[in-house]
């Protein structure tokens, strides 16, 4: 009988250094995955984190240039709106320089004409230096 404790008692511990050897390898894969899952979530963090920053800078390069053409929109705007008041002015020249010639006043439209050819000239030379 006492043979049968013995073995009961060794087979016991046994038993329970067999539990506890693979209750401590269990216990040492968790913390391993636990450690790995912690160094993959901080590295999302930081990814997240750079795009953010990336994001935010796109976006404010993308407002500047928005203020950007809108500030060349208005002043092609303004310049659109000057070309068709010179161009009301030219048509009211035009008649005027008409009207010159039905009065009989030949020479007056002769010299008014010469004077729309110089501004001409003047307008083409302005517009060749400007796109150099």
């Amino acid at each position: 009988m006492t043979q049968i404790y013995i073995y009961s008692v060794i087979a016991f511990v046994t038993g329970f250094i067999a539990a506890l050897i693979i209750c401590l390898v269990q216990w040492i894969k968790i913390k391993k995955n636990q450690k790995s899952l912690e160094g993959f979530l901080e590295s999302e963090k930081l990814i997240k984190e750079r795009f953010q920053k990336e994001n935010t800078g796109l976006h404010e390069i993308k407002e500047a240039l928005q203020k950007e053409h809108e500030l060349k929109i208005a002043e092609l705007q303004a310049l659109v709106k000057i070309m068709d008041e010179d161009i009301l002015l030219l048509q009211k020249s035009n008649e005027e320089t008409e009207a010159l010639l039905q009065a009989g006043e030949p020479v007056a439209h002769t010299l008014k004409l010469k004077l729309i050819e110089a501004n001409n000239a003047i307008a083409r030379y302005k517009a060749q230096v400007l796109v150099k």
